[in-house]
């Protein structure tokens, strides 16, 4: 007889568990995402403001896949709303200019951990695509919600919402990129 092995689908899976793991891995990402998203840096020049939040939550989708990832950044947005103070600049509650975002948060985090289950995050060129992938979600949400919310045109959105993080996200996207498939060779090698 021939025992089956099922491979990990994202590295979350490796830790073993079951129900107390997926529980303690979700509130451990919302409370990661919290965490990283203080480190936030106000821009005078647009509402929105730099932080590491968005490398938490693509880092968070990834390592623990689509349902744990959405629970995760699901309960973050949820506390936050509900008056915790952990959103970038010690923000909570809802309808200020960023929280387009956040809500782009849930969906990018979804998508990144459903492909991230399909081997989307194995290699340093498959995690940059991933990565490039869930920005642009954030992107899609995040600026249209900034100009309705402030009354920007969408041109100016992109220019106060968009363009001023390119080069933060190429960091990010550049450090996951490392972590990722890092943390996969490291998981072959003790397996």
């Amino acid at each position: 007889m021939t025992a089956i092995v099922e491979r990990p689908r994202v590295l979350a899976d490796v830790i073993p568990g079951g129900l107390v793991r997926d529980a303690a891995l979700v509130l451990g990402g919302a409370g990661f995402i919290g965490l990283l998203a203080q480190w936030a840096i106000p821009l005078g020049f647009t509402p929105i403001p730099l932080s590491l939040g968005t490398f938490a939550v693509l880092l968070t989708g990834a390592a623990l896949g689509a349902g744990r990832g959405l629970a995760s950044v699901g309960i973050y947005v949820l506390a936050g709303m509900a008056g915790m103070p952990w959103f970038a600049e010690h923000r909570s509650g809802w309808g200020f200019p960023s929280f387009g975002y956040l809500i782009g948060f849930i969906l990018a985090a979804t998508l990144v951990g459903a492909l991230a289950s399909r081997g989307g995050d194995r290699t340093v060129l498959k995690t940059i695509g991933l990565m490039v992938l869930g920005n642009l979600v954030i992107y899609a949400v995040g600026v249209p919600y900034l100009a309705a919310n402030t009354g920007m045109d969408l041109s100016t959105a992109i220019e106060k919402g968009l363009t001023p993080f390119l080069l933060g996200d190429g960091l990010k996207i550049a450090a996951a990129a490392g972590l990722l498939p890092g943390a996969w060779a490291l998981v072959r090698r003790v397996r």
